[in-house]
C-alpha cells in the first residue's frame, strides 16, 4: 500500500459467550423444556396431548431464540426483576451530603452510588515530587490511575502521520499484551461538552488593554457573543489499571500492600510515557486525588463545570492564589441525590442515557470513523469511552483457538443437517482465522467494549438528543443499544473515566 493511502481498519469480533453456542444457561433450559414437553405425547400416543404440548414447546422455543431490541426474553426478564427489587427497595435512590455516612473521626469519605461504593480514591507519591489519585477497588484488587492528555488528532494531519500515529497507538497497546502483564486495562475516554462562552469572555475581560479603541472592543464583543455559545470544550482522559494478582511478586517487591501496589503502577506508567508520546498524546498532568474528584463531579454535575474549570486556571495559573486549591474535595466527588430509572438516569441536575456499542462497521473504516459520535452539540454533552483488555499471547491463542473450534464446529453441524452456510458466517470464520494468523505473526490481541453517554439539563431536550446521537452512529456504521434497567452500572462505564464497562470474560461450552 501507498504510505499517501489512509489505513483502513476492519475484523472487529464479537466474543461469542453462551452456555451452548449462542444460548445463555436459562436460554438452553427453555429448549431443553420445550424438547421434552413436545416428547410428551409421542410417549403418551395422545392426539389431544399433542395439541397443548406443542404450543407449548413453541412458546418456550420462542422465548430461547426471539429478541427484542438484541435481548432474549430471559434478559429482559432478569432485568426486569432486577429493577423492580432495586425501586421496591429504593435501591434505585441514591442521597450523599447530610445523608452519607462518616467515619469514627467524622470525617467523610468519598460517597458515590451503586457499583462504584466499593472505589477508594487513595493518594501516591509519583516520584517527581507530586501526588497521584489512585482509585482502588478492594475486590477485584485493582489500582487505576487517570490522566488527562491533549492530542493534535487526526482529522487535520496528512495522511502519512495519521497513519504512523495510528500504528503508535498500536504499539502501545501490542506492548501491553505480554504474559502475565501488570496492566489488566486500560481506558480512553473523551467528552465533548457545549460551551456557553464564560470561561472565554472571562479571560478575553483580563487581556482587553485599557486603551484599546472602542470600536475594537466593540467588533471582539461581537465576536464572542457569536463565538462563545457555539464553542465546544474537548477533555481527554486516559485510565490505566494494575492488577494486584498479576503484579503480585513486583507487588511484594516494592514493600507490599496499598503502598507496593503504587510503587508499581506508578513505575509502569513511567514506562508508557515514551510509547504515548509516540502516537501523539501527551501527558498534560496525572490527576491528583483533588484532580480525579473533580473529573467524577462535573461528569454528575455539568453546571459544575465551568466554575470548576476556572478555579483549576486560576489556582494554576496565579503564583500567589489565596482560594481554593485547585480540583474537588473527594467527599464531594459525587452526586447530592440520584435515580435510576428503567431507561434514564437522573443525577443532580441532569439526566443521561447510555448505550453500548454492540457492533463495529463490518466494512473497511478510516481512523476518524468514531468522529461523528462527538460532534459538538449545544443541548447535550456527550461521553465516550472505549475500554480495552490487553491479553497474553498464551491465553490469546488459547482463546482464538477455541473461538475458531466452536465457529468450525458449527459449520460442520450445518453442513451434516442440510442448512446453508450465511455470508455472515463465512465471514466470521474468516476474521476468526484471520485474527489467529496476526497473533501467530506476533501482533496484539485485546478485548474492547465501547460505551456511549448523552447528558442534557433540560429534560424536554433529552430524547432529540437521543435521536442525535443515534443518527449520527448509524453515520458512523455503529449499532448502538440502549442500556436498559442498568443506567447507573452504564453511567460508571460511559461517562467517567474510570476504566470501568468490561465484564469478565464468560467461556461457553
Amino acid at each position: 500500500m501507498s504510505s499517501a493511502e489512509p489505513a483502513t481498519y476492519s475484523g472487529w469480533q464479537s466474543e461469542r459467550s453462551g452456555f451452548i453456542g449462542n444460548l445463555s444457561g436459562p436460554g438452553f433450559a427453555l429448549v431443553a423444556a420445550a424438547s421434552v414437553i413436545a416428547l410428551i405425547p409421542l410417549y403418551a400416543r395422545s392426539l389431544s396431548a399433542a395439541f397443548v404440548a406443542l404450543p407449548v414447546s413453541a412458546v418456550l422455543l420462542l422465548l430461547a431464540y426471539g429478541r427484542v431490541l438484541g435481548l432474549t426474553a430471559d434478559q429482559w426478564i432478569t432485568l426486569a426483576v432486577r429493577h423492580q427489587i432495586a425501586v421496591a427497595t429504593n435501591r434505585n435512590l441514591f442521597f450523599s451530603g447530610f445523608f452519607a455516612p462518616r467515619g469514627k473521626d467524622g470525617h467523610q469519605p468519598m460517597d458515590l452510588p451503586g457499583s462504584l461504593a466499593r472505589l477508594h480514591l487513595l493518594e501516591a507519591p509519583d516520584g517527581l515530587g507530586g501526588h497521584l489519585g489512585l482509585m482502588h477497588n478492594p475486590i477485584d484488587g485493582t489500582y487505576t490511575a487517570v490522566c488527562r492528555i491533549s492530542h493534535p488528532g487526526l482529522a487535520l494531519v496528512d495522511t502519512d502521520r495519521q497513519n504512523s500515529r495510528v500504528q503508535a497507538w498500536a504499539a502501545v497497546l501490542r506492548g501491553l499484551c505480554k504474559e502475565d502483564g501488570a496492566i489488566t486495562r486500560i481506558a480512553v475516554h473523551q467528552r465533548s461538552l457545549p460551551d456557553d462562552g464564560a470561561a472565554l469572555r472571562a479571560w478575553t475581560e483580563r487581556h482587553v488593554s485599557q486603551d484599546a479603541p472602542a470600536v475594537a472592543v466593540e467588533a471582539l464583543d461581537q465576536l464572542m457573543a457569536g463565538a462563545g455559545p457555539a464553542a465546544t470544550i474537548r477533555e481527554t482522559y486516559l485510565a490505566v489499571t494494575l492488577s494486584t494478582s498479576r503484579a503480585r511478586l513486583a507487588v511484594k517487591g516494592a514493600g507490599g500492600g496499598q503502598r507496593g501496589a503504587a510503587a508499581v503502577l506508578v513505575r509502569e506508567l513511567n514506562a508508557m510515557q515514551p510509547a504515548l508520546a509516540s502516537a501523539g498524546l501527551q501527558v498534560v498532568e496525572w490527576l491528583s486525588p483533588r484532580g480525579v474528584a473533580q473529573a467524577i463531579r462535573t461528569a454528575y454535575d455539568p453546571e459544575a463545570h465551568v466554575t470548576l474549570a476556572e478555579r483549576t486556571n486560576a489556582a494554576s495559573s496565579t503564583p500567589d492564589w489565596q482560594g481554593l486549591d485547585a480540583g474537588v474535595d473527594p467527599a464531594l466527588a459525587g452526586p447530592a441525590a440520584a435515580d435510576t430509572q428503567w431507561s434514564v438516569y437522573r443525577h443532580d441536575g441532569a439526566w443521561t442515557v447510555s448505550y453500548q456499542v454492540r457492533s463495529f462497521p463490518q466494512s473497511e473504516v478510516y481512523a476518524t470513523f468514531l468522529q461523528p459520535l462527538l460532534k459538538p452539540r449545544s443541548n447535550a454533552r456527550r461521553s465516550l469511552s472505549l475500554v480495552y483488555e490487553p491479553i497474553g499471547p498464551a491465553k490469546a491463542r488459547k482463546e482464538l483457538a477455541r473461538e475458531k473450534t466452536k465457529r468450525e464446529a458449527a459449520r460442520g453441524l450445518r453442513a451434516k443437517t442440510g442448512r446453508a452456510e450465511s455470508e455472515d458466517e463465512r465471514r466470521e470464520a474468516i476474521t476468526a482465522r484471520a485474527q489467529d494468523m496476526a497473533r501467530a505473526a506476533g501482533h496484539g490481541v485485546v478485548r474492547l467494549t465501547a460505551l456511549v453517554a448523552v447528558t442534557v439539563t433540560d429534560l424536554e431536550q433529552l430524547e432529540i438528543a437521543c435521536a442525535d446521537l443515534q443518527a449520527d452512529a448509524s453515520a458512523a456504521g455503529l449499532e448502538l443499544r440502549r442500556v436498559w434497567g442498568a443506567q447507573d452500572d452504564a453511567f460508571a462505564a460511559s461517562a467517567l473515566p474510570l476504566a470501568q464497562g468490561l465484564p469478565d470474560r464468560r467461556v461457553g461450552i
